[in-house]
């Protein structure tokens, strides 16, 4: 056995038994010298020969090799086993689902199926819900075990559990309940996957499919490959459990974990939220809310729905950077693989999007695990350019928040434990890095669609010193962003998560998904945190929301508008109602999680996008792809909103089906009437006529009274240069610019890769493919590399200076009118151009990890951005983000490699006796990709886009021209 800083290598079952033991043994005492010196640096050498995840090399003949991929059964095929041997397939699943495809009556909204009833719910008479927090637990290896193990499925009544079948059922909601509470993590979390616990629900899966099974107790591949990076260096002290469960009424069990405790704020007795529906029973506590979109609509089975906890509200983590988190990840759902009325797979992988993770706890798509198995995501939530940038700590905009007298683990010049004296503690890396609006979600390999869609999708706040969710500390670091003050960090008082998604139900109002569709899924009901039309109570002042699309394949563009009694509005309301409407600027501060360096006024004082038109975002967000954040400032104060107003949020965006957008409505028909879909019954069943009935208001704002002080940020003090007026103050500058001579310079000399996501003429399961470098077109294989940057350094010691690997990344739409939202996986991007154009306000001075192209006039068909990999090696995505899309082969892996390395990560093929591992193939581009620099038009092609002004900013034209290469 070897020890080496703290990393052991596995080898007979006893060795790593004993390495285990001296692991936590470590950890009691808290990771021996790490305390007093630097932390080890962990070792990073390829898995040993005898290693389970031994690198491999590339196949002699790379051609042949890929050929033959095509002709190998599904990678994730252990996941559809059936009893006595039957091995399932990606249909299996699909039996129960109560519209096969020869039921169908084809209307296109919802897709494929009849329109979703209502049961007699009337929009907005229902309260939002706003997010409930996971919380986390310090994580000690000398807490006493949890006497409690994760309970075993077993017959119930409905809709919670199954009352006849053990494998189509879950544990009872009261033993799952009673396990989340338990504080310890019970086996304690370890580097290396643990194999030597089994999986405690081993009886009942071999009863189902009648036969022996060997399946350890965690689903993380196992072996070197799959440890978790750096672990000595990012060791998680918080922790948190959470179950994917099929859904059940809310206990209450996380009430006491909340942060402001229901105690303090806008959550205290007598605040707007305190209260968390509604329910004069639901008086600071979640307990009694049930699984259901609308008091009127039923309340959802266990098999429609999976949730974290299995419960509403949604959930929500909160993270501080600096701070590890793990996640123990655990599989509640049923061991049948067809126990899902019809649409959802019981196995799962979950993706922190996008967070700079190392790739064992990214969410890889072939990484999953099964029923009664947890999987350890260990979150080091650091800065990129930790090895690189700031590396001994002095810069105090990269920091996070902390409370008086707090005392936590740094990883900085002199790592340690430090005392929390001036409200932030410094760290390592690039503060310009600094993230904030993420969430995570299934990326289980062909099911990615159903299972979010299914509930397994949820929110995630990163606070930093720039971003610390108290709006009343003025240090000249912290943006003062809306939040609150009542805590140190992390007040929502007025910052609201919001996740909008498109849903649909069958007739017994039961959540309902058409899998047999593979050109995208659009449901006929526009929920926010899952309810129906709900409101929201606001003070008269500025609120931040963060707002998520969280829909399978539909498009919104949203626009936000004030009720006027009487004709004075802007807008005029329905033939008769009395009322208009006027419109409601706003500032757009975050783009995919990513604070911008300026606030983007939407107030129609700009031409945005360039077209010559300032009213066109005036009050209304640019389109927003699916999985794309936007977070936006609205001042409840201004612009003559007074206390009592009603305020509404409006989607224009409309689908004719799943493939694409089809037009942005104008706001004034769907606000007058002009444009509403309505419901006409006909022998195939009731179905929507006269447009998408996703367009229209799906949220009102009710305007209370404030009798506080505003201290938040105003962000006119932050906008870009206007006529008559100059720039405004940065909030998080980029750190590279696209008409700056430096950066022109570096990325003439980077690695250029290019991928064109089309068409194929492949299986119905497989229509879409991706293109890269130009070479042939394939669909999803896991096995296959399609790109492989190296990391330019290993792991360093504080004072290193370098950067990290510079690419360049071209994505392409195929053509053919269709619009893919493209996700990247690990790193943000900088746009260096958008359909060789420089790109809008609202990209210009933002990181992304969704690229929307399209026919769109707003996406264009191309875009070209720069990325930099650093810090961490292993598997990772990028992918469309129409998730049907994605699901049906659109969807690749590249791997970040280690310096200097030869041979290729093999894959996982994960199945209910553990994971092996074959032998990867790359294509031969993987490590060349197609050229350097951005590819530049040609002279007749090329737009002039040289611009002038600052480069600090980023708000001038582009000296780097994309195009169509």
């Amino acid at each position: 056995m070897k020890l080496d800083a703290g990393r052991l290598i596995p080898g007979s079952l006893s060795k790593t038994r004993l390495a285990l033991s001296i692991s936590a043994a470590m950890l009691v005492f808290g990771l021996g010298l790490s305390q007093t010196r630097a932390a080890p640096l962990d070792n990073t050498d390829p898995p040993p020969p005898t290693d389970p995840s031994a690198f491999t090399n590339q196949p002699a003949d790379p051609e042949a090799a890929l050929r033959d991929l095509l002709k190998l059964p599904a990678a994730n095929v252990g996941a559809f086993d059936l009893p006595n041997g039957v091995v399932g397939n990606r249909k299996t699943p699909l039996v129960d689902n109560v519209l096969p495809p020869d039921l169908q009556p084809s209307f296109n909204i919802p897709t494929n199926g009849n329109a979703s009833p209502v049961f007699g719910a009337q929009p907005f008479t229902q309260k939002l819900e706003l997010f409930e927090e996971f919380g986390s637990n310090k994580l000690n290896a000398a807490d006493p075990p949890s006497p409690v193990p994760f309970p075993v499925p077993t017959l119930g009544p409905a809709p919670a559990q199954d009352p006849l079948k053990v494998a189509r059922s879950g544990p009872s909601p009261a033993a799952l309940d009673t396990f989340l509470r338990q504080p310890a993590l019970t086996p304690f979390p370890t580097e290396f996957s643990n194999v030597l616990d089994r999986n405690p629900w081993k009886a009942q899966i071999e009863d189902f499919l009648n036969r022996r099974v060997d399946s350890p107790a965690e689903g993380r591949p196992p072996g070197k490959g799959w440890s978790h990076q750096r672990f000595n260096e990012f060791f998680p002290r918080e922790a948190f459990k959470t179950v994917q469960a099929g859904a059940h009424v809310n206990s209450g069990l996380r009430d006491r974990m909340q942060r402001h405790n229901y105690a303090v704020g806008e959550f205290a007795p007598g605040g707007l939220y305190h209260n968390t529906n509604g329910s004069p029973v639901n008086e600071g506590t979640t307990k009694g809310i049930q699984v259901q979109f609308h008091p009127n609509l039923p309340v959802q089975d266990h098999n429609a729905l999976w949730t974290f906890d299995g419960t509403f509200p949604p959930k929500l983590l909160q993270v501080r950077y600096g701070q590890a988190m793990l996640m123990r990840h655990y599989d509640a759902l049923p061991i049948d693989p067809s126990a899902n009325r019809g649409f959802g797979l019981h196995t799962i992988t979950t993706h922190e999007h996008n967070g700079h993770s190392p790739a064992e706890s990214d969410g890889f798509a072939n990484a999953f695990f099964f029923p009664g198995q947890f999987y350890d995501y260990r979150w080091p939530i650091q800065l990129a350019g930790y090895d690189s940038i700031n590396t001994s700590a002095q810069d105090p905009r990269a920091a996070f928040p902390c409370d008086p007298g707090e005392i936590l683990f740094v990883n900085d010049a002199k790592p340690g434990f430090k005392t929390c004296n001036n409200g932030t503690i410094k760290i390592r890396g690039d503060w310009r890095e600094t993230m904030s609006s993420h969430w995570f979600h299934d990326h289980m390999l062909d099911f990615t669609a159903q299972n979010v869609y299914k509930g397994n999708a949820t929110m995630m706040n990163y606070y930093s010193a720039v971003d610390r969710g108290n709006e009343a500390v003025d240090d000249g670091v912290n943006l003062r962003l809306p939040s609150g003050s009542a805590l140190g960090w992390g007040n929502r008082d007025y910052d609201v998560n919001l996740t909008i998604a498109d849903k649909a139900w069958d007739k017994a109002g039961q959540l309902w998904f058409n899998p047999f569709n593979t050109d995208g899924f659009l449901g006929d009901q526009v929920l926010t945190n899952w309810e129906y039309k709900p409101f929201l109570d606001v003070r008269a002042r500025r609120y931040r929301f963060r707002i998520l699309n969280g829909s399978v394949s539909r498009y919104f563009k949203l626009a936000v508008v004030r009720q006027v009694n009487g004709n004075g509005g802007e807008f005029p309301g329905r033939t008769g109602s009395g009322l208009s409407y006027t419109r409601v600027p706003f500032h757009m501060i975050a783009n995919d999680g990513n604070i911008m360096e300026h606030a983007v006024p939407f107030d129609g004082s700009l031409d945005l996008d360039g077209d010559g038109d300032t009213q066109d975002h005036n009050a209304i967000l640019p389109i927003q792809g699916i999985s794309e954040r936007y977070d936006i400032v609205v001042d409840f104060a201004k612009n003559g909103i007074k206390p009592g107003d009603r305020i509404f949020f409006v989607n224009i965006e409309e689908h004719e089906n799943g493939k694409r957008p089809n037009a942005d409505i104008p706001l004034a028909d769907v606000l007058s009437g002009k444009y509403l879909p309505v419901v006409r019954q006909t022998s195939k069943g009731p179905q929507w006529v006269n447009g998408d009935p996703g367009v229209g208001i799906f949220m009102q704002i009710n305007v209370k009274p404030y009798t506080g002080q505003d201290v938040s940020m105003n962000p006119v003090d932050f906008e870009p240069a206007k006529p008559g007026k100059p720039e405004g103050k940065l909030m998080i500058p980029l750190p590279l610019h696209r008409d700056d001579p430096a950066d022109i310079a570096r990325l003439a000399q980077a690695r250029h890769r290019t991928f064109i996501f089309g068409r194929s003429d492949g299986t119905d399961f497989k229509p879409w493919t991706i293109k890269t470098d130009g070479g042939e077109g394939f669909g999803m294989d896991p096995r296959r590399i399609s790109a492989a940057p190296q990391l330019a350094t290993g792991p360093t010691s504080a004072g290193f200076k370098g950067e990290g690997t510079l690419e360049v990344w071209k994505i392409q739409n195929g053509g053919n009118g269709w619009s893919h939202p493209v996700h990247v996986h690990f790193e943000e991007g900088i746009i260096l151009s958008r359909g060789g154009k420089t790109p809008p306000e609202w990209e210009k001075g933002a990181r992304k990890d969704i690229y929307n192209v399209g026919s769109h006039p707003e996406s264009l068909d191309n875009v070209e951005m720069a990325l930099r990999i650093r810090e961490f090696a292993g598997t990772y995505m990028e992918h469309c983000h129409n998730t049907q899309h994605e699901d049906t082969a659109m969807l690749l892996r590249w791997d970040s490699e280690h310096p200097g390395q030869i041979q290729l990560m093999p894959t996982p093929l994960p199945s209910w006796d553990g994971v092996k591992f074959v032998n990867s193939v790359a294509l031969p581009t993987f490590r060349t990709g197609d050229g350097v620099g951005p590819q530049v038009e040609d002279d007749n092609n090329r737009e002039d886009s040289s611009g002038s002004g600052s480069s600090r900013s980023g708000s001038s034209g582009s000296g780097v021209s994309g195009g169509k290469g």
